[in-house]
């Protein structure tokens, strides 16, 4: 959404550290680790310069779902062989490559494994960008970063032209016109790893919060939780990384006359995420270099389905813009 954010062009991005639990990547240098399986998503770029990072073996903790072993090894993750990080040895790789942010990247429902790095990040003093589970909107962690004096942006990524973005703009869309929403339903199939890990309904609590509190924030009334249904539906193999969206919302206009909408908006996943996690990655380090600790509220607003509080969209873009011209 900025090809120049704050003075930093996307260019400007150098990985000097990465960490995965895959096998097929650990060991290997970031240029080449993107093109393994479990990997699937279209490429754009057939070869990728060598960043001079090599893929470190991670810490595994809640950041695998059992049932993943049930599938075949083309579709989930062989576990490196190297033994796992303390969290010591991350914080001193941070250090010694002079990382400024750490992107987290990790599978829905990744608790543990997400403290264990938001831990790694406070204590090596690098910002911190937070996609699976609750830390930026949680007070508790927000107040140790602000403490720490290091900047958190999250939580889970609003994707550039996404189910979640379109949910919010089309109830907006009713709020404004006056029409009655009623009931609505946001159904999602996919066929990356990220579909697979959801198999696992446990995983799921706080992405589908995320998801529904994202539409139900700019609703004109809160709807009854039996007549909102948000989150993802099921895993289809052969889908990649194609994500497919069918989205229902019921309602009145004048008179209590009903209406409905339907939509269909498929998108590729991963390049979907990628754009507007360069530009998370971009507002941390704008963040860092202004002193800025703590969560970065105007970038989570607009970028994130669950910042640590939520703000109409138009009014989140005016700030998020206000916060990248220094104003």
């Amino acid at each position: 959404m900025h090809p120049e954010l704050g003075g930093y062009a996307p260019s400007d991005i150098r990985v000097v550290a990465a960490w995965d639990v895959d096998a097929r990547k650990v060991g290997q240098d970031v240029a080449e680790a993107i093109f393994a399986k479990p990997n699937c998503t279209a490429m754009f770029c057939d070869e990728v310069r060598h960043t001079g990072a090599k893929v470190r073996m991670g810490r595994v903790l809640d950041g695998v779902a059992d049932h993943m072993a049930d599938y075949p090894q083309d579709r989930t993750f062989l576990l490196g062989d190297d033994a796992e990080p303390t969290k010591d040895e991350v914080v001193r790789a941070l250090r010694e490559t002079h990382a400024h942010v750490l992107m987290n990247y990790r599978p829905v429902g990744s608790q543990a494994a997400t403290e264990f790095y938001a831990e790694c990040a406070l204590e090596a003093g690098v910002a911190f960008v937070n996609i699976p589970v609750f830390i930026a909107s949680n007070p508790a962690w927000a107040a140790r970063f602000k403490a720490a004096g290091v900047p958190i942006i999250g939580d889970d990524i609003k994707a550039q032209l996404g189910a979640t973005i379109v949910h919010r703009v089309l109830t907006n869309l009713f709020r404004k016109r006056g029409v009655k929403l009623e009931r609505t339903y946001q159904l999602n199939t996919g066929g990356n790893t990220d579909f697979l890990n959801m198999l696992n309904r446990t995983r799921l609590a706080s992405k589908k919060e995320s998801k529904t509190e994202a539409v139900q924030s700019v609703a004109e009334t809160r709807l009854d939780d039996e007549n909102i249904h948000v989150g993802p539906s099921d895993y289809v193999a052969w889908q990649n990384d194609n994500k497919i969206c069918f989205l229902r919302m019921q309602g009145q206009m004048f008179g209590g006359v009903p209406m409905n909408l339907e939509l269909r908006l498929s998108v590729e996943d991963s390049p979907n995420s990628a754009g507007v996690a360069i530009d998370m990655i971009r507002c941390a380090k704008l963040a860092q270099d202004r002193g800025l600790a703590g969560a970065i509220l105007p970038a989570a607003v607009w970028f994130c389905k669950h910042p640590p509080e939520q703000m109409a969209d138009d009014e989140a873009y005016e700030a998020v813009e206000a916060f990248i011209a220094g104003a």
